[in-house]
């Protein structure tokens, strides 16, 4: 009888395990939002790491988060690391590249409470008065993310992160100036 349930245990380890090995090695969850603003108000607000405070969800995950920053104020190689409590963690982020009022490209580095290098793009489309702004998260999964990414819906966690954030910069940029 233990034989038959080791051979059951080792089966489901076995199934489990090429399923998860089976599963896609990358990951994009990509979120958009039409912004009653011109493409140059909202590409500003992300292509500048000091401005995040303003739209960023993940702020909300620590108000008492440290970040320092270095390099240009905005653009390719603007840059900030923040360390914060369990839900924030810790990580850096530098803008890679940044086409004015199109893209705006970012190296995402996370620390704790795991590692992982992902790429944020940020897409601005003009669409008469308006900007259509879409955010995507790419990267790579490895065998304990791809068997994360079977057991909790990423997607629907980060995209939900990710809608808030829009909504956020969606009435930071709508402000004007004065935001």
């Amino acid at each position: 009888m233990l034989l038959y349930i080791l051979i059951a245990v080792a089966a489901i380890v076995v199934i489990f395990v090429i399923v998860v090995a089976s599963q896609s090695e990358t990951m994009r969850i990509e979120r958009s939002i039409i912004i009653d603003a011109p493409a140059s108000v909202p590409f500003e607000l992300v292509s500048n790491m000091r401005a995040w405070q303003q739209w960023s969800p993940f702020e909300a995950l620590d108000p008492q988060m440290e970040h320092t920053y270095s390099g240009p104020a905005s653009g390719v190689g603007s840059a900030t690391a923040w360390k914060g409590n369990k839900k924030a963690g810790e990580g850096a982020m530098i803008v890679t590249d940044a086409r004015e009022y199109e893209l705006v490209l970012i190296k995402l580095d996370f620390f704790k409470p795991f590692r992982a290098t992902n790429t944020a793009e940020f897409i601005f489309k003009r669409q008469g008065d308006q900007t259509l702004v879409t955010w995507a998260m790419l990267g790579k999964k490895n065998f304990m993310f791809k068997a994360v990414h079977m057991l909790m819906n990423m997607d629907k966690m980060l995209g939900n992160d990710f809608n808030r954030g829009l909504a956020k910069l969606k009435v930071v940029s709508e402000a004007g100036p004065q935001a």
